[in-house]
């Protein structure tokens, strides 16, 4: 993260005077140290104490009493203006992907991660390199803008490896998941703090989500939430969405939780705010809740054999 003398500095040739600060949840605990050096150097600063869960979830309230936000954690998703970024790095030792190597066929492979770890990239890919394997590194996207880097919500620089077999580095099962079903590839997924690898598949999640398609075919109605949030809102395609089917309407929730979702009362929703709430968090929801992919599978305008994994570009 920025050391408080050069973030003063840049603060300072922006011309700055009023300062918000926003992280996510895992480093709220950060703000205040920040928010004390920044007030010592003679700025007014504002703390954001809301959730936050990623850079499409800045607080653009507090930005209109701010000069600036600064955002820790996360690289950008858009081109929000008066936003300065604070990625968060995480390191390790590169060798632990030599734990992978034999997992591949082939001796050219795809390498992604995400932005904490972006940075290792390099070095990652000459540690494969010396072990025989070369790597292709995607370009980064509007949404993605480092090299190798996906988010949980764009796969596109997984898509542009081009290649059949593609190495995750980090934590979790979601990215990979994801990235297997964008791409179709084969995909190792190298957890470089456990030392765990294994390769991933995502036939079971598609079990799971075909039977949850199923499920809400006689629903009386659905609702469609679209978000507020500043890269989240996916307003155009709620709104094509709801055009599909009389059942459909329209609900804006800004914090889409299993009890807001009780007390609307509907059988089903289909979410267009973060594409992770409708897999990550199935097992929570009190109905279910469909991606816009299925909803399309629902009113028969798709097939299940195109299905896509939900991503907002």
């Amino acid at each position: 993260m920025i050391a408080s003398f050069d973030l003063i500095s840049e603060l300072k040739q922006r011309g700055a005077k009023k300062v918000a600060l926003q992280a996510p949840e895992g480093l709220k605990r950060r703000l205040s140290e920040l928010a004390q050096d920044l007030k010592s150097a003679g700025f007014t600063v504002l703390v954001s104490g809301d959730p936050c869960y990623g850079a499409c979830d800045l607080d653009i309230d507090l930005l209109k009493d701010a000069d600036l936000l600064i955002h820790l954690g996360h690289a950008p998703v858009d081109k929000t203006e008066r936003i300065l970024y604070d990625i968060f790095r995480m390191d390790f030792d590169p060798e632990v992907v030599l734990n992978a190597v034999p997992y591949f066929t082939k001796n050219r492979i795809g390498l992604v991660t995400t932005v904490q770890h972006v940075h290792l990239i390099p070095e990652v890919s000459r540690v494969l390199d010396e072990a025989g394997i070369s790597v292709t590194v995607g370009e980064g996207s509007d949404r993605t803008p480092y090299a190798g880097q996906i988010l949980g919500c764009s796969f596109e620089v997984a898509r542009r490896t081009g290649e059949s077999e593609i190495l995750y580095i980090g934590t979790g099962v979601f990215h990979p998941l994801g990235v297997q079903i964008a791409t179709g590839a084969k995909v190792i997924a190298c957890d470089p703090y456990t030392k765990k690898i294994e390769e991933v598949n995502g036939e079971r999640l598609l079990r799971r989500r075909y039977a949850l398609i199923e499920k809400v075919k006689q629903a009386e109605q659905i609702g469609i939430i679209v978000s507020p949030k500043s890269g989240q809102a996916r307003r155009e395609l709620a709104t094509e969405l709801a055009s599909l089917s009389p059942k459909a309407i329209l609900i804006q929730l800004r914090e889409v939780t299993p009890d807001q979702l009780l007390n609307l009362g509907l059988p089903c929703y289909v979410n267009t705010a973060c594409p992770r709430l409708a897999y990550d968090d199935q097992v929570r929801w009190p109905v279910p809740v469909l991606t816009p992919q299925e909803f399309e599978i629902l009113c028969g305008i798709r097939k299940f054999e195109d299905y896509e994994v939900d991503e907002i570009k």
